[in-house]
């Protein structure tokens, strides 16, 4: 028998605020036009003043528990998938530890970027496959509203913030790519790209900074490693693209989207696509479309998922699991 990470329960959580693109246009040198036909983004929810990334992740994470019949003292592990935390330290996972009232168990924060929900995922199979815990909440979520330079039409157009959240349960299975749970996994770096997605502040500089991002650069490496990542980890999992139910891929552009199912020989109908409600929310983006995905009836239980990002560092990576 083989243990298996296993998806219980999944859940949401998006900002009141929702901003249509053409709220943009009394500021920025742009349109509707422009912004959805370049992105296809057509709106995003931001952040109010009483949203923090925590707060977020916190009612993303109930609202899983709440899908998974579960209550927060059965769940071991939080690891939360986050570049936008409260603060500096704690981290943010040990926030929403503390409102979820958990009294045991432990927390930490992964740092990957809009690569984060898939390098999280990867931590707590490796968490549960290793018997140091049973169930994970993994969640992703940010608040990247909050680090837009809003001079920038190139990037402050694209992105949104909110939280996706999953639990992962120890399961037994045979060992075969029939099993429930995350089959493979594939994670990938290379910092000699750094500085084609990069947030200018920090403590070296003693400001937040905002994010700065080379877009061009950034889309050219985008499709090539998606699908390589992806292609690597169905190979670990012993499964073809044939047999693949689901993309879930990151929402960051329809144009990479679309470039990558078309490089992997996956048709549009069998990718699920939220970019154009939530705009890019980097680690959330994952977990937000697996959660929407699941509610509308598109993902059911069975189905082969295949989960792939990219993000500043450059960090990349994919997850292939059954649901």
């Amino acid at each position: 028998m083989t243990l298996r990470a296993v998806v219980r329960g999944v859940g949401h959580h998006l900002p009141a605020r929702v901003v249509e693109n053409a709220e943009f246009e009394a500021t920025l040198d742009t349109s509707d036009e422009w912004i959805r036909s370049r992105s296809g983004i057509e709106r995003r929810h931001f952040a109010t003043e009483d949203d923090t990334t925590s707060s977020m992740a916190t009612v993303a994470a109930q609202a899983a528990l709440a899908d998974a019949g579960l209550q927060p003292d059965d769940i071991d592990a939080i690891v939360l998938a986050t570049s936008t935390a409260d603060l500096t330290f704690p981290s943010a996972a040990t926030m929403v530890q503390d409102k979820l009232g958990m009294t045991g168990g432990f927390a930490f924060d992964v740092q990957a970027v809009c690569a984060g929900f898939v390098y999280a995922l990867s931590n707590a199979n490796a968490l549960i496959v290793s018997g140091q815990a049973k169930r994970v909440m993994v969640i992703g979520a940010e608040t990247f509203s909050k680090i837009m330079d809003w001079t920038d039409r190139s990037t402050c157009v694209l992105f949104g913030d909110g939280a996706g959240a999953l639990v992962l349960e120890a399961r037994e299975g045979d060992g075969t790519a029939a099993d429930r749970g995350i089959l493979a996994t594939d994670l990938n770096s290379d910092g000699r790209h750094r500085d084609l997605l990069y947030v200018d502040g920090g403590v070296s500089t003693g400001t937040s900074g905002y994010l700065r991002m080379q877009g061009n650069q950034v889309f050219r490496h985008a499709v090539e490693k998606l699908a390589a990542t992806a292609e690597t980890a169905m190979e670990r999992a012993g499964v073809t693209a044939d047999d693949v139910d689901w993309i879930v891929p990151h929402q960051a552009n329809i144009r990479i989207i679309q470039g990558t199912a078309k490089k992997m020989g996956i048709a549009m109908d069998r990718v699920v696509v939220t970019v154009q409600d939530h705009g890019n929310t980097s680690a959330a983006s994952i977990p937000l479309a697996l959660s929407v995905g699941r509610a509308s009836g598109q993902i059911k239980d069975g189905d082969l998922i295949v989960t792939e990002a990219i993000g500043g560092g450059l960090a990349w990576g994919a997850v292939v699991l059954r649901w």
